[in-house]
């Protein structure tokens, strides 16, 4: 009776830790996802692991604790902001940053901010940075000239803060700058002028050059018809005379006659006619 009755109680001990283990077995057996990683809240233990993070894959912990999961891949805000520039215009920019949280940083981050970090953090930040930044800048730098740098600046002072809130900015882009369309069109014929006059700029350049070559080119060939006028005495004009008559007269397919003689003693070459 009494092996039966402690049989009975094996059984039953077998059945409860069974049914325990069904019941607990989401809290002590876990996966995390590709893209995810996991902090551990100890409930009786001190809390955050703040320096152990769990990556993907099979976990075993106890079923009093908690496995806080987070997605770590890219994520992307977007904004479109009325921002005031320096000289006190309105201005529309639509903005989109691409960030991550810091997977060393995850327990501090979830601790300060909480999984919602993206809209108590990321967004708020994002806005402060873009006015911070664009109320340096005239509207025709924003439009114009300085948009690379003003996207720069910006990225730059969002980057200073979320990494010290351990979160990692990866870019920042400036999608777009709309400003109020009696400005828009002024910059854009300003811009359109400056553009002409450049043009301009460049014709005069070039006819300059064009106009010192052939200053160049003309006194090359005064410098050679006075060289050449030079050398060409009377005795030297007879020489080649005298060269080119014997060329002529040894050459196959010259027909001449030579009768008397020419000016200067030369002779007279007549051809065919």
């Amino acid at each position: 009776m009494e092996q039966k009755n402690a049989l009975i109680r094996l059984i039953t001990i077998i059945g409860v830790g069974i049914a325990l283990i069904v019941l607990f077995s989401s809290s002590i057996f876990l996966t995390l996802k590709p893209g995810e990683k996991g902090i551990l809240f100890k409930r009786f233990s001190g809390g955050l692991e703040m320096e152990q993070l769990y990556n993907q894959g099979f976990h075993v912990i106890a079923p009093w604790n908690r496995m806080i999961k987070y997605n770590v891949r890219e994520q992307e805000v977007e904004e479109t902001l009325d921002v005031l520039s320096s000289n006190g215009l309105s201005i529309s920019v639509d903005i989109s940053a691409r960030f991550h949280p810091t997977y060393n940083k995850l327990a501090y981050l979830h601790d300060e901010f909480g999984d919602g970090y993206r809209t108590s953090l990321v967004v708020p930040e994002s806005r402060s940075a873009v006015r911070e930044v664009i109320g340096r800048y005239t509207p025709e730098e924003l439009y114009s000239t300085k948009r690379g740098e003003v996207q720069k600046a910006i990225f730059d002072e969002l980057n200073k803060t979320l990494t010290s809130n351990h979160v990692t900015l990866k870019a920042l882009l400036i999608r777009s700058v709309q400003l109020p369309t009696t400005i828009q069109t002024a910059i854009e014929k300003k811009l359109k002028q400056e553009q002409e006059s450049l043009e301009y700029k460049f014709k005069l350049i070039k006819e300059r050059s064009e106009a010192e070559r052939k200053k160049i080119e003309a006194e090359g060939v005064k410098v050679f018809q006075e060289t050449v006028n030079q050398g060409l005495t009377a005795n030297y004009l007879k020489w080649k005379g005298i060269e080119a008559t014997l060329e002529l007269a040894n050459s196959t397919n010259a027909k001449t006659v030579i009768i008397g003689s020419g000016k200067d003693g030369l002779p007279l070459i007549l051809g065919n006619q």
